[in-house]
């Protein structure tokens, strides 16, 4: 190889060195770079925002053990009015939602032919008076005939048997008359009790029958719920125990107490019927659906709300503020229970007064940094 080649090639070699030594510098400067950022970072902590309601103190309450219950309500007083007489309904003027009074005439059915049927009775009633006058005046005369001995006592006793006859006709045909004007009477429908007209099941001039329903009346001031509970269930189930209620169309929560408790159960099922009064029917309806929890016992302890304890991990925690700094703290659920209209959980794990997040708030790191926008109240 010649001198000039080894010139080339040493003169190569440094080229290379040199792009080498550049890249190595770049690198180990980008390396730092990285590591002062991840210094910076590690310095940064986060930080979560919180309001004074999105944390509830843990402590001592008075849980109402509850059992769900479901039904439809239900007038505790409703009556059908049924035709009691045969014949053509007559003057039915009232219709779904009228109200009506106790002893409010409702219809009448024609009542020509049982105006006759009395009528009918009364003769029959003052042809069996006749009879008995014949009668007395008989045994009257017969009587003296015995006494001065002119006909025999057989005869005397036949004529007093005739006018016990016809004493007893004259009874039957009085009771008669009495039938006749009961049916008259019945001819007229009235409301056994007031309330409001729920069904009108039938027309005007429509023939109806005996026992034929025409109207239906329901008094919605009382109003119950009928609730079904399982055998098992109706065992701790006592009449006073309150309960509250959510009554579909209704915006608030009503109140209700057990009034009975059936104490047969169910053939087929083996369920248990109990109602409930509701304390105030205002604006409700018969045949609303209503569900709520019927308080069965009462318990206090240490609780939380249900929803701030979380299972995301093993073993169930809450997460709590401490030193402005979110905890995870493990604890041990008991009872579960109402408190005012949130559902509480007995909780061990945690001591009275610590601040324990909702469960609305969502997963938080342990150890993020909170700041809350308005102080908890103490």
């Amino acid at each position: 190889m010649s001198r000039r080649a080894y010139k080339w090639l040493a003169l190569g070699l440094l080229v290379l060195l040199i792009a080498a030594g550049v890249v190595r510098a770049l690198s180990a400067r980008h390396a730092q770079q990285d590591a002062l950022a991840r210094a910076g970072a590690a310095q940064v902590q986060p930080l979560v925002e919180l309001a004074a309601s999105d944390v509830v103190k843990a402590e001592t309450r008075e849980l109402a053990r509850g059992l769900p219950i479901s039904g439809s309500l239900k007038a505790v007083n409703s009556a059908v009015v049924k035709a009691r007489a045969a014949g053509e309904l007559q003057g039915l003027a009232v219709r779904e939602g009228d109200t009506v009074k106790a002893g409010q005439i409702i219809a009448r059915v024609e009542a020509t032919e049982y105006r006759a049927r009395v009528q009918q009775a009364q003769e029959q009633a003052g042809s069996a008076r006749s009879q008995i006058e014949i009668a007395q005046r008989q045994w009257d005369n017969n009587k003296a005939l015995v006494d001065q001995g002119f006909i025999s006592r057989t005869a005397l006793d036949t004529s007093l048997n005739n006018l016990n006859a016809a004493r007893a006709n004259h009874k039957a045909a009085l009771a008669a008359v009495e039938v006749a004007r009961k049916t008259l009477d019945d001819t007229v429908l009235r409301a056994p009790i007031s309330g409001v007209v729920a069904q009108r099941l039938a027309q005007p001039g429509e023939r109806v029958g005996v026992d034929a329903r025409v109207i239906e009346i329901v008094d919605l001031s009382r109003l119950e719920l009928e609730a079904t509970l399982s055998a098992a269930d109706s065992v701790s189930v006592r009449v006073g125990q309150q309960a509250l209620l959510q009554v579909e169309g209704s915006p608030g929560g009503v109140a209700a107490k057990v009034a009975r408790i059936n104490p047969s159960a169910q053939a087929g099922s083996r369920s248990v019927l109990a109602y409930l009064a509701l304390e105030q029917a205002a604006g409700l309806r018969q045949g609303l659906f209503a569900q709520g929890t019927l308080g069965t016992a009462q318990t206090s302890a240490l609780a939380v709300p249900l929803s701030a304890v979380r299972t995301d991990k093993p073993i169930p925690y809450v997460q709590v503020v401490e030193d402005n700094r979110v905890a995870h703290r493990s604890v041990e659920t008991g009872a579960r229970g109402e408190a005012g209209k949130e559902v509480m959980v007995a909780v061990k794990g945690v001591g009275a007064g610590a601040q324990v997040i909702k469960g609305s708030v969502g997963s938080l790191r342990e150890g993020t940094q909170v700041k809350f926008t308005k102080a908890p109240s103490p």
